[in-house]
């Protein structure tokens, strides 16, 4: 049966000022410029391939920029906690001072390849830890614990100073989050969904965390204000195990990942919703990275079983509005 919607279309509303977060392929009149406007990714960019790490590792932590990029613990082929901490420059990885603890699975991010927090993780033996330490450029401290032990957590884009922590598995899922001053962690609230392997983009104040396992692997998306979580738009392909851009809560990527096998998927996050845009070069899971929307580093984990030092550079533009003009 005909619709009206297939009769008359979808109504473009009419603004005074172009919507501050619009979805692609959104579109409006923008009375005030006597115009009509739309919103769409110009060019969704590529991932390249880079010079790879000095050891090739899975679940593992980091953070920083394209040019700029730390990661640090993990667990290597012969299932081996790991505490190497590797720097990136743009173009090649350098071994630095190790961790205090090596371990897997932990969480941890940096604004910078100079400021960094690693948080969590296991030891084999040893069980779930509630470790954190600090990275000032030249070396790790100790600092004080988790509330609560924790391995598979997500850290928000971190300095020694500021960082947020949550989910993980405890062993079971947890929606725990806590707050981190420079000298002590706080409880605060909780994510509306309980989960472990997810991933975050954003700062202490201000984060999205996306993906993860409840289980099953979820798409589920919540943003931070400071004091409370609310859901918001799924990622379109649900997954655990992935990495992201690592500096803003309204201008993310999240990339590879699991589902039932590791996967290349990438996707753009423009403060509303989530737009799949060109997958990584090699589909790769328990993987770390750091970076923004226009140039992200990806590197590490287990594409798909053995654990890599692969490192992928990603280019790409920002989402823009445009201007419909008659022909």
């Amino acid at each position: 049966m005909t619709t009206y919607k297939d009769i008359r279309g979808t109504h473009i509303k009419t603004v005074t000022t172009d919507p501050p977060a619009p979805v692609n392929g959104q579109m409006w009149y923008n009375s005030t410029d006597q115009a009509m406007k739309g919103f769409k990714i110009l060019n969704v960019g590529a991932w390249t391939s880079a010079n790879a790490m000095n050891t090739g590792r899975r679940q593992l932590a980091g953070g920083g920029s394209q040019t700029a990029g730390i990661a640090f613990g993990g667990e290597n082929s012969g299932s081996a906690n790991l505490a190497n901490t590797e720097q990136y420059n743009g173009t090649s990885w350098t071994e630095v001072a190790d961790l205090n603890t090596a371990r897997y699975l932990l969480g941890g991010s940096g604004e910078t390849n100079t400021s960094a927090i690693a948080v969590g993780g296991e030891v084999d033996p040893g069980g779930n830890q509630a470790l954190a330490e600090t990275w000032n450029g030249s070396s790790w401290t100790e600092v004080g614990d988790l509330n609560t032990a924790g391995r598979q957590v997500a850290v928000a884009a971190a300095n020694s100073s500021n960082a947020l922590c949550f989910g993980g598995g405890r062993p079971s899922y947890s929606a725990l989050t806590e707050s981190w001053n420079g000298s002590a962690w706080t409880e605060v609230g909780d994510l509306n969904d309980a989960r472990s392997d997810m991933a975050a983009s954003g700062t202490y104040n201000a984060c999205l965390g996306f993906g993860g396992d409840t289980p099953p692997v979820t798409g589920n998306t919540e943003s931070w204000n400071g004091s409370a979580w609310t859901e918001v738009s799924d990622l379109n392909t649900a997954r655990s195990q992935l990495g992201a851009s690592s500096t803003s809560q309204t201008a993310a990527l999240a990339f590879g990942g699991y589902t039932s096998t590791a996967v290349g998927v990438t996707e753009d996050w423009n403060g509303a919703s989530w737009s799949e845009v060109a997958d990584l070069n090699t589909a790769n899971n328990g993987i770390a990275g750091g970076g923004t929307t226009t140039a992200a580093l990806a590197f590490g984990g287990a594409q798909p079983s053995s654990p890599t030092g692969l490192t992928e550079e990603w280019s790409g533009t920002t989402p823009s509005t445009v201007t419909f003009t008659a022909s």
